[in-house]
This record gives structure tokens, C-alpha cells and sequence, in this order.
């Protein structure tokens, strides 16, 4: 399946603080929901200075999408587990009398001749409506959401969001912008990736892609591979053969002043694999820098513990042992196509940019440094 560059929209995500007193003012609280190919995620959330504090939080499996690649639609297994949890969600909304929210659907609502049924579906059911975003949407949001991340030495970015059903890579040059601007410039990126930046120092976007294989889609794309070793190699060299349209490919590209940001489930699994972590802690976690040799090291203890042992791994788990590993030959093909020694490792993504977007168009957040 060839990779896509549809049209979308975009939103300004900032970093997540630890969790709010208990009292709040009911009319301050904004909420992001993502319902992702594999997972349905939500933050409930109190604008703070120019960042928020979240008040509550939900997260489950759903596997929206499996079999989504055979037969192109939702199944009716898939669709009863994510009423329920969406059901979940709503009790919440309610629970907190959230009045502002953006409840979003991806890849796999996308991709599903039933999607659009499936979200009437949601409405009937839970009383909430989800919007189906557009793959350069979740682009910009990965990428503005890293923005703290990027280093002032910082020339060339890769920012690589690995999801459920869909892998987004934006590659964008900063060598024009001061170095002390180059955070803010990601900041400023509105309208589409591909837009006329203003009269502002500007983060150009060379290219960016939207590959339709994310954990979940590529590891089915291999399901009759048995081989533990075997399918985690075909995966990563087929991931490697969807990326020859974009256009950074077969540059050449130099060690120096390049800097990939990585975020997503499987980035954040890695690197919690790396610190040896009992208990998963996003302080810990966010921000990391990894070297490839980390990530290698960590991907062959993987492949070692074979999927008996990475179900019994705390940091990884009995639902996500096999797409743990298709997520890891996304990454091991990315770091074997850039010249690059180091890795950024963000526990951030799609729900706090609908969060902060929300809040900077209602003017609750106060102007400050990144």
C-alpha cells in the first residue's frame, strides 16, 4: 500500500504536568480524547500558567483495528470493546462536567469502510462525537509536541510518531533559524506542514509522510511469519521499502546538527526497558536521549526473551508482547537508514496537542518560555 499525503489541520501541544489538586473549577477543565487503531486514550486536563495540570486520565486496549487489514472493515468484536470503553470516557466527561473537549479517531476509522457507521455508532451509544483527523494533522501535532525537545544545536529533525495503524515522519530544516529560536520555531508551525511560515524565523518542512503501518497493522501484515527473528526482520526491511518517496531518503545527510525525536508507545517502552524501571515514570522517561547502541541492545534482549518472556516483561505485557516488536523494527529501520548516534524519547503526542490547542484558542494559557 503506497504511503499518503492527505490535507489537515494541526494544533499546539504543550508538556503535561503532574496531576491537579483535587479541587478545580469545573468550567476551567478541557478534555482530548484519541482513539488510536490499538488504544483509546483521554486526558482531562486545568490550564496552569502556560502549561496544564491533568485531573484525570483514562487508557485501555481496545484493538479497534484488528483484522483490519484482511477484510477493511471494524468487526463487531473490536467495535463492542471500544463502545465500552468510550463508555468509560463518557462517564467521566460527565463525572467532571467537562465543557470543552476534541474527541478524535485515526488510522483505523479511517481506513474502515465502516468508519463513518462506527462513529454514528459511538454517538448512539456513549452520546459523544469523535471526529476522524487527517494524517498530516497527527504529523503536526507530533511534531509541535516535541518542540521542548529539540536542541538549539539542532540543524536537520526527524520527528517520528509510531502509532497503531500509521507511522508519521515530518523532516524539517532549522539550519536558518537562530539556534536559541529553533524550539519556538516548531512551536509557530500552524496551518498545513507545508505552509508559508510568516514573516518569523522559519522551521521549513522538507517532506513528510504518513506510511500506513503502525504496530498493530505491520505486525498482521506478517502473522503467518512463525519465526520470532524471522518476521521482526521481514517487518523492518519492508517498513525501510515504504519510505522511498520520501523525498529524505537517499540524501546525504550528516552526523552533525541531525536529531531524531521519537514518540510513541514502543519509544517509550524502549527506554523504560534501557533504565530498567519496575514501575513505568514519565519523568524519567520524557525526554531521554538513547544511543542507537542503547536501542539495539534493548531490541536484541527482546528478540532473546522470545514472546513467553516478554509477556511476563512488567514493562511491556501480556497484550502488547508482539506489537512491541513490530514497533522496534519500525525504529531499528529508521535509525539504519539516518546517520545518527542518538535518539529523543517523548511521552507526549496527538491528546496533549487537542488539549493545548483548545486552550490557546480560548487565550487560557499565559505567554512564556517553552
Amino acid at each position: 500500500m503506497a504511503p499518503k499525503r492527505p490535507e489537515g489541520a494541526g494544533a499546539f501541544p504543550k508538556p503535561v504536568e503532574p496531576p491537579a489538586p483535587d479541587q478545580k473549577d469545573p468550567v476551567s477543565l478541557y478534555a482530548a480524547l484519541d482513539l488510536g487503531t490499538n488504544s483509546c486514550r483521554m486526558l482531562i486536563a486545568q490550564p496552569k500558567g502556560n502549561q496544564f495540570h491533568v485531573v484525570d486520565s483514562f487508557s485501555k486496549s481496545v484493538q479497534l483495528g484488528y483484522g483490519l487489514e484482511g477484510s477493511g472493515r471494524l468487526s463487531r468484536a473490536s467495535i463492542g470493546r471500544t463502545i465500552q470503553a468510550l463508555k468509560i470516557c463518557q462517564r467521566k466527561l460527565k463525572k467532571h462536567n467537562v465543557s470543552h473537549m476534541r474527541l478524535v479517531a485515526t488510522e483505523a476509522c479511517r481506513r474502515a469502510r465502516n468508519g463513518r457507521d462506527f462513529m454514528r455508532m459511538v454517538t448512539r451509544e456513549t452520546g459523544l462525537t469523535l471526529e476522524i483527523i487527517k494524517p498530516e494533522e497527527e504529523a503536526r501535532l507530533a511534531v509541535i509536541s516535541c518542540a521542548p525537545l529539540v536542541s538549539m544545536k539542532t540543524e536537520q529533525l526527524l520527528v517520528v510518531d509510531i502509532g497503531g495503524g500509521s507511522t508519521e515522519l515530518v523532516w524539517i530544516d532549522l539550519s536558518n533559524v537562530p539556534p536559541i529560536e529553533r524550539p519556538r520555531a516548531i512551536m509557530r508551525m500552524r496551518g498545513s506542514l507545508m505552509a508559508d511560515p510568516g514573516p518569523f524565523p522559519a522551521a521549513r518542512v522538507v517532506d513528510w509522510i504518513s506510511v500506513p503501518l503502525g504496530v498493530a497493522t505491520l505486525r498482521e501484515q506478517f502473522d503467518d511469519v512463525k519465526e520470532d527473528s524471522a518476521r521482526f526482520a521481514l517487518m523492518s526491511c519492508f517498513f525501510e521499502e515504504q519510505l522511498e518517496s520520501f523525498l529524505p531518503f537517499y540524501g546525504d545527510h550528516v552526523r552533525e546538527g541531525f536529531q531524531i525525536i521519537g514518540t510513541s508507545g514502543t519509544v517509550t517502552t524502549v527506554a523504560a526497558t534501557h533504565l530498567g524501571l519496575k514501575r513505568y515514570d514519565r519523568n524519567k522517561v520524557d525526554g531521554l536521549r538513547m544511543s542507537s547502541d542503547q536501542i539495539d541492545a534493548v531490541i536484541r534482549g527482546y528478540l532473546e526473551q522470545g514472546p513467553q518472556g516478554r509477556r511476563a516483561d512488567p514493562r511491556i505485557g501480556k497484550d502488547r508482547q508482539a506489537l512491541i516488536m513490530s514497533g522496534s523494527a519500525i525504529l531499528q529501520a529508521l535509525l539504519r537508514i539516518w546517520p545518527t548516534d542518538r535518539l529523543s524519547v517523548a511521552d507526549r503526542g496527538l491528546r496533549e496537542g487537542l488539549l493545548y490547542s483548545q486552550m490557546s484558542a480560548d487565550g487560557v494559557l499565559e505567554d512564556g518560555n517553552i
